[in-house]
């Protein structure tokens, strides 16, 4: 199992830096840098800059408002700088953030998203292999790529690109052409059990994948520390993530599924009055319990084992900034020796 760590500061790239190199010291594999309220390949250029070994990932960038050409650009250049250590996570978001935070047009996410991945792979092979730029799809058209314009060739694998997925229908499309699946946090293992796995496994056979080739990401919170009172403190910032998120009508297939509709509605009236500092009381622990894995160090291993097995082949997870070097290298190995079904990315440029 690969164990990676993220990152909530998007505008101070000193910081950004800082907490990118200790994450690295610390033994994770993969640093994920999300899109709130800074642009998140950029900030994963700055994190390759400052780090040697540690994978740089957006988690995710919002795909719609940015040309599949331009994130090419973005992601072919910090691959090649970083001697290939990035990752590409793409979402659609939802049709309310596309058209009125980003002013971009909502239409058909399922089979847009698709021709994106298909639309930066032939990009990508244009540059790196010569192949003529051909690429025609009901919503995205590229067929001019003069030497001029074109990048030297990387000499590096092509970069892989992660879909982020809730609803099943949007699961299966990752699962058939993506690189890897980034399951959201307010994921249950319930949810995982009924709607995710089942659609992940529809999506591979649709086009004759195996799952050894598809890395899972996430699929819910971890929250840990040194002591039980560390651990108590960082449960209660997952409280308020579960009731912003189940407050959401994207999220709500997942509350429905627990028979939760009731206290979605509420959570979404409180939005819509204002009352978003006490949003995060409405969540009983046994609602809680069901998102979350919360314990020491010393019982972690054994808690996502339980939890994530034989479900993610990647999980993220924060420890403490005193935390020792060499207790956080332990931690991170016995996660890491969890068995995972991810065994490689197809060879795209083969």
């Amino acid at each position: 199992m690969q164990v990676d760590t993220f990152t909530g500061e998007n505008n101070d790239w000193d910081k950004l830096a800082l907490e990118a190199r200790r994450a690295e010291a610390c033994g994770f594999d993969g640093f994920a840098i999300p899109e709130i309220t800074g642009d998140p390949l950029l900030n994963a250029a700055m994190v390759a800059r400052a780090t040697e070994r540690i994978q740089a990932r957006t988690a995710i960038a919002v795909a719609f408002p940015r040309s599949p050409m331009v994130v090419a650009e973005q992601a072919w250049s910090i691959q090649r700088n970083s001697g290939g250590r990035f990752a590409l996570g793409l979402g659609t978001q939802v049709k309310a953030h596309n058209e009125r935070r980003f002013s971009t047009p909502w239409k058909a996410p399922r089979s847009r998203i698709v021709e994106y991945v298909e639309a930066l792979r032939a990009i990508w092979r244009c540059w790196e292999l010569g192949e003529r730029l051909d690429y025609e799809g009901d919503h995205y058209r590229f067929s001019l790529m003069t030497p001029e314009f074109t990048p030297p060739k990387s000499n590096l694998p092509m970069v892989p690109v992660y879909l982020a997925a809730v609803r099943p229908r949007t699961l299966e499309s990752a699962a058939a052409i993506a690189d890897g699946l980034r399951l959201h946090g307010f994921c249950t293992k319930k949810y995982f059990d009924e709607v995710v796995g089942p659609a992940i496994d529809r999506g591979l056979a649709s086009n004759g994948r195996k799952r050894s080739e598809l890395e899972v990401c996430g699929g819910g919170f971890i929250m840990t520390g040194p002591d039980e009172a560390t651990v108590m403190r960082n449960r209660e910032w997952v409280r308020y993530r579960v009731a912003f998120y189940g407050s959401t009508p994207a999220y709500r297939p997942v509350m429905s599924l627990h028979g939760w509709d009731d206290l979605a509605d509420k959570l979404l009236h409180m939005t819509k009055t204002g009352q978003w500092k006490n949003m995060a009381a409405e969540i009983p622990d046994a609602v809680l319990d069901e998102f979350c894995v919360y314990t020491t160090y010393d019982e972690l291993p054994e808690a996502i084992e339980e939890r994530f097995g034989g479900v993610s082949d990647t999980v993220e997870l924060a420890i403490e900034a005193d935390t020792d070097r060499d207790r956080a290298h332990d931690l991170l190995s016995r996660v890491r020796a969890i068995p995972s079904a991810f065994q490689s990315h197809e060879a795209r440029y083969a």
